[in-house]
């Protein structure tokens, strides 16, 4: 079965985006960077999601990304659907930290729970066709709304949605030209998606 085995992010200056994610997200978290400059303009059709148990957590997770340079896009808040927020790193990705829970009722555990990488699509049905004919088994879906692929032992979740409705999730515009500057590796030849999401065989 072929599943994301990880997340590069193409970076101007990847020493200090290496450090923003150390200091902020841990050492463990599986996302990676290199060099890469690619001209690229408003959003990059993608988030990447923390989910975590307790809000105490995305407000350890928020002050410390904040404090290491990146910036608020939407304010931690409870919500319709837990308790979060939406930032956008020091590199421009755009980054949503998450709990279920909207209760202050315990001590801030560092512990991430999941990370999701979420993709934004002109078409999520026949996006899915696409990766379910690329190998990727898909765990959960949501009509032509939401599609969670199954992991596959991977440290991280592939999932798509709308690119409209994943742009006002993360409090952005969804208009964005150019590249995306992030790579996909997986158990698969290289090979670029319907969206321009770039894939590459994973090492």
């Amino acid at each position: 079965m072929n599943a994301l085995r990880s997340v590069t992010l193409e970076v101007p200056d990847p020493d200090a985006a290496r450090a923003f994610h150390k200091s902020v997200l841990g050492a463990d978290l599986p996302v990676h960077v290199r060099a890469g400059d690619s001209p690229t303009s408003g959003f990059r059709g993608y988030t990447l999601s923390l989910v975590v148990a307790r809000p105490g957590m995305v407000d350890s997770l928020a002050t410390a990304a904040l404090d290491t340079g990146a910036t608020t896009i939407k304010p931690v808040a409870k919500s319709f659907w837990g308790y979060g927020c939406a930032l956008r790193g020091p590199d421009g990705a755009v980054w949503t930290f998450a709990s279920s829970s909207k209760r202050h009722d315990g001590p801030a555990e560092p512990v991430i729970d999941s990370t999701v990488l979420l993709l934004g699509v002109a078409a999520v049905t026949a996006s899915r066709q696409f990766y379910t004919g690329r190998g990727l088994t898909a765990a959960k879906s949501f009509g032509g709304r939401y599609v969670e692929f199954d992991r596959g032992g991977s440290p991280i979740t592939l999932a798509l949605l709308g690119r409209k409705a994943l742009a006002k999730n993360g409090g952005v515009d969804p208009d964005g030209t150019g590249s995306s500057r992030i790579v996909l590796g997986g158990d698969t030849d290289p090979f670029t998606d319907p969206d321009g999401f770039v894939w590459e065989t994973s090492s």
